[in-house]
């Protein structure tokens, strides 16, 4: 079997078995539809009255996107791991051809898809829902690259988190208390102004905020002339790094 098929029949698996579990797909898909109808339909920005919520709606886009980019693949991934560590699944595994890069890259593949369809669930229902204002240039498309880049990255980091916690409860109580602090510390909901001096240089080391400030420059219309390559750049390079680290943690059983 060629490394292609090894990787399409593992990414069919895991889709399959992604949809058997019909409260996991509910709350990807629910937990950002959530947020949207919270913050921008219900409570709404107040551009002029300063605060939290003080700048347009399309500011936001970031933030609502960042919430399935970051949450679903480490939770995925970390917990996939997990149960495939309690399974003895990776034993049964290592005497596949299937190696564990071309393991991460099917899950990985299966993510994308996922987050991919959800991302552009909560990119309409920001425009319906809070009136939004994108700006539809041929560069929107740059979406694309930095959503899969940032899936990558995030699904790296839960294959390591999935290395080091031992069981699927901890995989989800890592996977959380490191996915809010990044949430809202990463230039996403939360403006730099609003925070100390001295915490905004930290934010600067969050992966999350290169993927927010490149989002934000293509979906924000104020920001739109503001360069995006250097954040793109960034956060291709992080994927690349995170993925490698994390296909390295994939247990081995050979």
């Amino acid at each position: 079997m060629s490394r292609r098929r090894r990787i399409r029949a593992e990414a069919t698996a895991a889709w399959h078995s992604f949809l058997r579990r019909r409260t996991a797909v509910f709350f990807t898909f629910f937990f950002p539809v959530l947020l949207v109808v919270i913050f921008g339909a219900l409570v709404r920005t107040q551009p002029t009255g300063g605060g939290l919520f003080a700048e347009p709606p399309a500011y936001y886009i970031p933030g609502y996107l960042a919430t399935v980019v970051l949450f679903t693949p480490l939770s995925r991934v970390g917990s996939e791991i997990a149960r495939h560590r309690d399974d003895s699944r990776f034993e049964k595994l290592a005497t596949t051809p299937l190696g564990r890069g071309e393991w991460l890259i099917a899950h990985t593949v299966v993510n994308v898809a996922i987050i991919g369809l959800a991302s552009l669930l909560i990119l309409g229902l920001v425009v319906a829902l809070t009136g939004a204002v994108v700006p539809f240039t041929a560069r929107l498309a740059l979406l694309v690259p930095f959503v899969v880049c940032a899936v990558v990255l995030f699904c790296g980091f839960g294959a390591i988190l999935g290395r080091l916690s031992s069981t699927q409860d901890g995989v989800i109580a890592a996977s959380n208390t490191i996915a809010f602090p990044l949430l809202f510390l990463s230039d996403t909901f939360v403006p730099l102004e609003l925070l100390p001096g001295w915490f905004a240089p930290l934010v600067e080391f969050s992966p999350l905020t290169y993927f927010a400030r490149g989002v934000r420059t293509l979906t924000y219309e104020p920001a739109i002339t503001d360069p995006y390559g250097t954040e793109l750049a960034v956060v291709a390079v992080l994927a690349v790094a995170f993925f490698v680290a994390g296909a390295y943690a994939i247990p081995r059983t050979d």
